[in-house]
């Protein structure tokens, strides 16, 4: 018995007993793409579509595949199997609808990105240049220095407001503090680019447009995401941890410093490093506050910087006699920013994994539970 469930699907055990092998569906949806693919290629060669829609074929076979796996499980498997598969099969078919997109976009940066990714993208400005050549570097240091002081703004400020929020804030005012910082989280970063620049045009007066304004302006975008995220994360630290050190006479104020902050600090570093990639790729706050400018500016209080998301809009926007070299220094810096958040993402990762509590591995003297 044990070695006739062992076998390999074949065409004679596949809807042995009532039920269908676990690689039928494996293999009807594929079959399914395939079967659309061959569609799309034979409208492709008569002339019917102009390019090969991998999108819509992967899409269409999907649900070929959701119409199928019903009515192969209706048949062999009964009307209560087939139900269940097919919820099974919609829930696939909502996890490729979002896939699809998210795979799409990056393809296509990718596809047209990598016509500028060469050595002159990354060191040469556009200052003098007119049509083909140049290069963002000022753009990346522009948008490294706004984004690195940003975060030397927020994540301070949202780390404090955090720690009152979850160790000392009671009563109303810790009740507003979180009903602001949940408005904050929604507002458009147009309005915050607004703020900040109103803000500086109270004191400098008009026009004033440079490297800090834009910091600030994103730094009132990443607040709100540091405070929650931070606030999350000093929640799930164990009270335990806190009463032990309480105990032994520890001040608060220290206990929060060596014990609350230490267990916590890899769900900090996560939640600052999605913060500055959830802000690095803004536009419209940057434009109203930094400016934009085709030479290198290393100074953020003085003159506007070019950032890497104002930089990809002003070449798809303005462009010369010839767009084809304007719109690839476009798909470039929007292939360098995906770049970066990814980077982010990872090393966000990576100290998590780093800076997580470990328990002690039980060795040879040590009690294990009975």
């Amino acid at each position: 018995m044990s070695l006739a469930l062992r076998q390999p699907a074949t065409a004679g055990n596949v809807f042995a007993n009532g039920k269908l092998h676990k690689s039928v569906p494996w293999l009807l949806l594929v079959g399914s793409w395939v079967a659309l693919g061959l569609v799309f290629a034979l409208l492709n060669a008569g002339g019917a579509t102009k390019d090969f829609n991998v999108v819509a074929a992967v899409f269409l076979g999907t649900v070929l595949f959701d119409v199928l796996i019903v009515v192969v499980s209706r048949i062999v498997e009964g009307g209560r199997k087939a139900v269940d598969r097919l919820i099974t099969s919609l829930v696939i078919t909502a996890f490729v609808i979002a896939v699809l997109p998210l795979v799409s976009l990056l393809w296509t940066v990718l596809a047209d990105g990598l016509a500028r990714f060469d050595a002159q993208f990354f060191s040469y400005s556009m200052r003098g240049v007119i049509s083909e050549g140049g290069g963002a570097v000022h753009a990346l240091i522009g948008t490294l220095e706004i984004t690195l002081f940003a975060a030397l703004i927020s994540v301070p400020i949202g780390l404090l407001t955090s720690i009152y929020l979850v160790e000392y804030g009671k009563g109303v005012l810790a009740r507003g503090i979180t009903f602001f910082v949940d408005v904050m989280t929604g507002i458009p970063s147009i309005v915050a680019g607004l703020f900040a620049y109103s803000l500086f045009a109270l004191f400098l007066g008009p026009g004033a447009r440079f490297g800090l304004v834009g910091s600030v302006a994103l730094a009132v975008l990443m607040i709100p995401i540091v405070v929650r995220s931070t606030e999350e994360v000093l929640k799930i630290v164990p009270m335990e941890l806190r009463e032990a050190s309480y105990a032994l006479g520890v001040p608060k104020w220290l206990t929060i410093m060596k014990v609350v902050l230490p267990t916590s600090l890899a769900g900090i570093t996560t939640g600052v490093m999605l913060s500055i990639a959830r802000v690095i790729g803004e536009t419209a706050p940057l434009l109203v506050t930094a400016g934009f400018t085709s030479s290198m500016n290393y100074d953020l209080f003085k003159d506007p910087m070019m950032t890497l998301p104002v930089f990809a809009y002003t070449q798809y926007s303005q462009q010369g006699a010839n767009p084809v070299p304007f719109v690839d220094r476009a798909w470039t810096a929007a292939l360098l920013l995906i770049l970066i958040v990814m980077l982010l993402n990872l090393l966000a990762r990576f100290i998590t994994r780093l800076f997580a509590p470990k328990l002690p591995p039980l060795g040879r003297g040590s009690a294990s539970p009975r």
